[in-house]
């Protein structure tokens, strides 16, 4: 053996053995690395740091909770670059006239090689200390297996893993549909078949009947909607409900408003409102507009007003060429009265609302669905869509 060689050998360093990701609290600072994982694995639209720091910074229960509320958790590599992450939002509910801090999480991403690793996110974000309950409506298939792990249950009420849906752009809707299914003559052959589908609804499908009911549009939310509040949480105090003063509601809908989608439809009695839906859309990539029912409340606990929302929308959606109109879940429960005029359906890849009460009390009154209003509103499915 040659002697050189075996001393320059005892002098090498020796590699470093790599060691795990390193867990930490993500901060206001990390922006720019979390939005560069997120964008890099089609998570979301990129958003301004203006945007992304608004879920926190404009949200009236995280300045109430700042000091020991996370907005995050992050995994690190050796060099200290973000590998995976998982946002914190807090969300603030009512039930049985107590507050309840829930929280939802939110851009749960990784690179591949840490993604199981990154389970360490999610049971950081439902397993808080002082939070009361976990909620998720955006489960998709990947997600499914980790959030039942943590013994996360399906909501009790709903069928949140379908959508039903109204075709107010039939010619649009089907050229879209033959042009991604690559079918030749795509925008021709969409003329027949829009008009025959449009004749066929006309025919069999029953009408969404406005009545004399008048609907009125906001452009912002006023302080009308603090006494709507006030009234709703009288009215249902054995319901579940996601606080809705004026503060958060402009929180929540800060840029969508600014970025003008959103439609926000009332019924008033006098000066007084009784009932209000929020919708949003969104177009995807090759012009698809779809507008999603986001939120629906009424006084009265029914649906009877929702009718004349619902027509205002789709009369709205044909003005503007919007595709579809769409309600995820079909949490509209009230006999069969979605069922009869929403004309189609689409099953989901997965089931996408799930939640965690953190305490025996609350988890025991959570398993009857009389205690459950659910909706889009609630996690983080319409938060900077």
């Amino acid at each position: 053996m040659d002697p050189v060689a075996e001393a320059m050998r005892s002098v090498e360093p020796r590699k470093r053995p790599r060691r795990g990701p390193k867990l930490r609290e993500a901060s206001f600072k990390d922006y720019d690395q979390i939005a560069r994982l997120e964008s890099r694995y089609g998570l979301t639209a990129a958003k301004s740091h203006e945007e992304w720091s608004h879920l926190w910074l404009g949200n009236p229960l995280y300045r109430e909770l700042q000091a020991g509320w996370s907005i995050g958790w992050v995994l690190e590599d050796d060099n200290n670059q973000i590998v995976a992450s998982m946002g914190n939002i807090p969300r603030l509910y009512e039930f049985d006239g107590r507050r309840v801090v829930a929280t939802t999480g939110r851009g749960w991403v990784a690179e591949p090689e840490y993604r199981s690793a990154s389970l360490l996110l999610l049971d950081h974000v439902i397993n808080q200390r002082h939070v009361d309950l976990y909620v998720n409506n955006t489960v998709n298939p990947v997600s499914t297996a980790p959030v039942s792990f943590f013994q996360c249950s399906r909501v009790p009420v709903g069928l949140w893993d379908e959508s039903a849906f109204w075709i107010t752009n039939y010619r649009g809707f089907f050229e879209r549909f033959l042009a991604r299914k690559q079918y030749p003559l795509a925008k021709p052959l969409s003329y027949p078949l829009s008009a025959a589908v449009f004749l066929r609804d006309r025919l069999t499908k029953q009408a969404v009947d406005s009545g004399s009911v008048e609907v009125e549009t906001c452009s912002a939310f006023d302080d009308r909607f603090d006494d709507f509040w006030a009234d709703l949480r009288r009215c249902s105090p054995h319901l579940l409900l996601a606080v809705r003063t004026r503060e958060v509601l402009e929180w929540h809908y800060k840029y969508s408003l600014l970025k003008n989608r959103i439609w926000i439809v009332t019924v008033a009695d006098g000066s007084r409102i009784v009932a209000y839906a929020i919708f949003d859309k969104k177009e995807y990539p090759g012009g698809f507009k779809q507008a999603r029912l986001v939120d629906f409340q009424s006084l009265d606990g029914g649906t009877t007003l929702l009718s004349a929302l619902l027509s205002w929308a789709l009369r709205k959606c044909r003005h503007e060429g919007v595709h579809t109109l769409v309600n995820i879940g079909r949490w509209l429960e009230k006999g069969e009265w979605l069922e009869s005029i929403a004309p189609y359906r689409r099953r989901l890849p997965s089931w996408v609302y799930f939640y965690r009460a953190n305490s025996p009390a609350l988890a025991e009154s959570l398993r009857d669905r009389r205690a459950w209003a659910p909706s889009l509103f609630d996690g983080d499915a319409n938060l900077l869509r």
